[in-house]
């Protein structure tokens, strides 16, 4: 019988290719290849398409195996390792009754986690949970997957008081639902696990009152855990935003899809956009209790964290407050192009901090400080070189600077600058939203489909060259931005809860338009998926000064 059976052609990323017989699952091939990669392959990218190492080869295929230094690997292995952790936190607390662990959002390297029920977990209970994942680890236990109907799932759900998942898939089209099971716990996960346990060598749990941070490994080094940081500021505002969340019932997506079926979105943008409101009104006040000292806010967040409608609104509060912004372009004091530094590819780096001409820079804000008049540089990008259109600037005693870009937060930008005359502010769309208790939503995804639809309706960029160009602008970000961002003098969430269901609308049909033969066709259909469970809505209650106006347009700051 095996004899008969058909062979098909597989070609690796590497160029090589090699004949299978139909029915080769992924792992046995994988366990040829393992040699190449730095880490445990854990799983494939199939003809453009994510695949689990479970499946099997049937026709001829183009293979690339992933490790965890790949996004969508490691995704895979900080979801398997969630599901250890809820499985080792329900038989180390079994006997207290309280067993419900909930995954809240991305932090120091790991994702802060909590217990429901427990005002503060006990750090002797938090190693002998730690103690019984490197138990499970060591059993090399197989995740184990099953299609059941929809109705069979809300079943398990139910019985495993899965509450959160229950309302989910109230919302859900498909018939079937895909579980898995881990030992005797099965659970509900969006998106594939590795095949077992032993996959999963290398964590730690991080005491983190009142919950604690479950940490994964360096995604570059992934034998390594990196340093535990603390960003108590970060934490402390996403900690803010899941409060208000829960206050107002909407902290999943099921409660999100319950408020727009129940027709009740209108008044949820409404408080959304109030809030952020009274946040932006809260900095200005900040900042004019200060007024006498500073004289510059310094505006910096990752792409696509509405940074300049953030700094418009910010401008409008501060003038209610009688102070008189004023608006500088870092990108107006960019080197002469031929100056450019270039990154470890020998490409330009733009984003460099050397790309500015920081002496020339620093050297006018001193005079603007000291009262001077000064004459504003506006650089051309089509010849690369700044030049002089008789802008003058002098700023009065009421004045201020607002200035905007990636570089803010880092003092060798205004290195010649007193601290006390400079305002930090830190923006970033830190999404409070979740799946449910065990499927949270990465910031990075938000801030993605926002991108892609900016990019699509004022950049004339198709959704493939948007995600083409994101792990450059990721890069950068990790370089330039995230390592000063506690040195903030606070911290703005753009994220609006209800901002999904808009984008959804928007993004989808740029998704679509992504073929199966394009190389990004994983990542398309992996965010079509996502924006699934949501209900769509429509943008037309979603205020002309929104931040998300930025990127679905209609802004009145355009």
């Amino acid at each position: 019988m095996e004899k008969n059976k058909k062979q098909v052609q597989i070609v690796f990323s590497n160029g090589e290719t090699k004949q299978y017989q139909t029915g080769t699952t992924l792992l046995d091939i994988s366990k040829e290849m393992q040699e190449q990669y730095k880490s445990p392959i854990v799983a494939a990218i199939v003809n453009n398409k994510l695949a689990e190492l479970r499946e099997t080869v049937e026709h001829d295929a183009n293979i690339q195996f992933i490790d965890i230094t790949h996004k969508d690997g490691f995704r895979i292995y900080q979801r398997s390792l969630s599901f250890v952790l809820i499985l080792a936190a329900q038989e180390v607390l079994k006997e207290q009754g309280i067993t419900k662990v909930r995954i809240n959002h991305s932090i120091n390297n790991g994702f802060y986690c909590d217990i429901e029920g427990i005002p503060s977990l006990k750090k002797e209970d938090l190693k002998k949970i730690e103690q019984r994942m490197k138990e499970l680890v060591q059993q090399d236990l197989p995740f184990k997957k099953e299609t059941v109907s929809l109705d069979r799932a809300q079943d398990i759900f139910k019985e495993y008081k899965m509450y959160d998942k229950i309302q989910l898939f109230k919302y859900r089209r498909a018939s079937n639902v895909n579980l898995y099971q881990l030992s005797w716990l099965k659970n509900y996960f969006y998106g594939y696990m590795v095949p077992s346990t032993g996959y999963l060598q290398t964590f730690r749990l991080i005491y983190y009152a009142p919950g604690f941070i479950l940490q994964f490994p360096n995604r570059k080094n992934p034998s390594e855990l990196p340093p535990s940081i603390p960003h108590e500021k970060l934490s402390s505002i996403f900690m803010e935003s899941e409060k208000w969340g829960r206050i107002m019932n909407v902290d999943t997506v099921g409660a999100l899809n319950d408020i727009i079926s129940q027709r009740g979105i209108g008044d949820l943008i409404r408080v959304s956009e109030a809030l952020q409101e009274k946040k932006l009104a809260n900095i200005a006040d900040q900042i004019y209790q200060r007024k006498n000292k500073v004289k510059i806010v310094l505006i910096a967040g990752p792409s696509s964290s509405g940074k300049t409608t953030f700094a418009q609104r910010l401008s409008i509060q501060l003038r209610v407050n009688g102070i008189q912004p004023h608006a500088i372009s870092i990108d107006d004091y960019f080197v002469e192009r031929h100056l450019t530094p270039l990154d470890e590819d020998g490409n330009p780096d733009f984003e460099a901090l050397e790309a500015i001409d920081l002496q020339l820079f620093n050297q006018d804000l001193q005079a603007l400080l000291a009262g001077e008049a000064i004459s504003l540089p506006t650089y051309n990008f089509k010849t690369g070189r700044r030049e002089y259109r008789d802008n003058i600037l002098k700023i009065g005693d009421n004045d201020i600077l607002v200035i905007e870009g990636i570089h803010g937060l880092n003092d060798k930008l205004t290195k010649e600058i007193n601290r006390e005359h400079k305002f930090k502010i830190y923006i970033s769309a830190l999404t409070q939203l979740n799946l449910d208790e065990h499927n949270r939503i990465p910031t990075t995804d938000t801030r993605l489909l926002r991108r892609i639809v900016r990019d699509h309706q004022y950049r004339g960029m198709t959704a493939s060259q948007t995600i083409e160009m994101w792990p450059l602008v990721r890069r950068g970000e990790e370089k330039n931005i995230f390592p000063f961002q506690e040195e903030a003098d606070i911290m703005f969430n753009s994220a609006l809860v209800y901002e999904l269901a808009i984008l959804k609308q928007y993004a989808e049909p740029l998704l679509f338009q992504i073929s199966k033969e394009d190389p990004h066709y994983a990542e398309a259909n992996r965010l079509i998926k996502f924006l699934d469970y949501f209900l769509g809505v429509s943008s037309e209650e979603v205020p002309k000064n929104s931040i998300i106006r930025e990127f679905i347009g209609g802004s009145c700051f355009h």
